[in-house]
């Protein structure tokens, strides 16, 4: 994706400010024009390979009781993001929140009572911009490790991933301005769960098979997505997702490669096209021993695999089908950790190699 320059995100955020102008101008009741997130206008586009947002778009009135409130924090928002370019400075979700928070004057109104509202206004302005939130200066917490051979430079500093102790590299929400300096990679593996990173890392698997290991905590956030989709890319570097073997495992996989429903504005900017699912399947919980280790199936567990099955992206494919039926069949589900039955290391020693060896993974 190429990057924008500082006056190109600056117009892209006044642009909506000028119409609104315009519209007061011609005496009219000022609108802004926001893409619908609703499921009637989300779609998965077999070319693209990717769920992406369709053109249908709702008009937010000022001078309208149900719209007002929404309208004036989405002006808010704008209002804040222009600020914090022009002067180069950043804010956290959190920190938005409580900037936006304050009563409108001869009111006893808040613009925002709580942080659901303020992070809706962010997304909102993404989606009437066409920007990232990291773009104008608004991020997330931090939530992610890496480790490599690998050399960035972030805002002066030069940073080796291979060198940074136990704790490896904090990946940031905002990864737009890193530069890569050295990439000495052949793939990169991403691991659902900090524990099983810091076995890898230990173990200096991104050493022994030339790669680079990245993990979060659950679901992957957005700066990590923006990094493997930038390596991806960039670089060319195909990541291998391991999980859990459970269904919430196979959807973490899905929203690296497809992309999510709440993120389908912005997919183009955080999905991963050469995603290859590396994790546990039914069939090591046989080749490995590892049955004694189920845990028995709840009915959210059932419920949220039969949905999964039914993803446009999964429902024709062979492949996910059998794993999705031999899974019931197992009646149970199997997390990384009980590879360390089979020893401290056996995931990085042996799991590992051997489904990279035997091309063991599933696209």
């Amino acid at each position: 994706m190429v990057r924008l320059k500082k006056d190109e995100i600056l117009k892209k955020i006044e642009e909506p400010e000028k119409k609104i102008l315009k519209q007061i101008e011609k005496g009219k009741n000022p609108y802004l024009e926001i893409p619908i997130r609703r499921l009637s206008n989300i779609q998965y586009s077999k070319e693209k390979r990717r769920i992406i947002l369709g053109e249908s778009i709702s008009k937010r009135y000022f001078f309208n009781l149900a719209h007002i409130r929404k309208f004036v924090q989405n002006v808010e928002v704008a209002k804040i993001a222009k600020e914090l370019v022009n002067v180069d400075k950043h804010l956290s979700l959190r920190e938005t929140f409580y900037k936006m928070k304050r009563t409108i004057p001869n009111t006893k109104t808040n613009i925002v009572d709580d942080q659901s509202e303020s992070n809706n206004a962010i997304e909102e302005l993404e989606l009437i911009t066409g920007l990232l939130r990291e773009q104008f200066h608004i991020n997330a917490n931090r939530s992610g490790f890496v480790a490599g051979n690998v050399i960035i430079k972030d805002h002066g500093d030069i940073i080796d991933w291979s060198k940074l102790g136990s704790g490896g590299w904090a990946v940031p929400s905002n990864v737009e301005d890193i530069e890569f300096k050295k990439v000495n990679a052949k793939f990169i593996i991403y691991v659902e769960k900090e524990a099983e990173w810091e076995r890898l890392h230990e173990d200096k698997v991104w050493k022994k098979l030339n790669c680079i290991i990245v993990a979060s905590q659950g679901q992957a956030p957005r700066g990590i997505r923006r990094l493997l989709q930038r390596l991806d890319i960039e670089y060319g570097l195909p990541v291998y997702v391991l999980t859990d073997l459970d269904p919430w495992g196979f959807y973490i996989y899905s929203v690296l490669k497809y992309s999510s429903i709440k993120l389908a504005h912005i997919s183009k900017k955080l999905v991963i096209p050469h995603a290859k699912f590396l994790g546990m399947m039914p069939k090591d919980v046989e080749k490995y021993g590892l049955k004694k280790h189920l845990i028995k199936f709840e009915d959210k567990d059932i419920k949220r695999l039969e949905e999964i099955k039914e993803y446009s992206w999964f429902k024709n494919n062979k492949k996910w089908q059998k794993l999705f039926e031999d899974l019931k069949k197992l009646k149970g589900k199997e997390e990384l950790a009980a590879l360390t039955s089979k020893g401290i290391s056996f995931i990085s020693d042996v799991y590992i190699p051997e489904k990279l060896k035997n091309k063991d993974w599933i696209e």
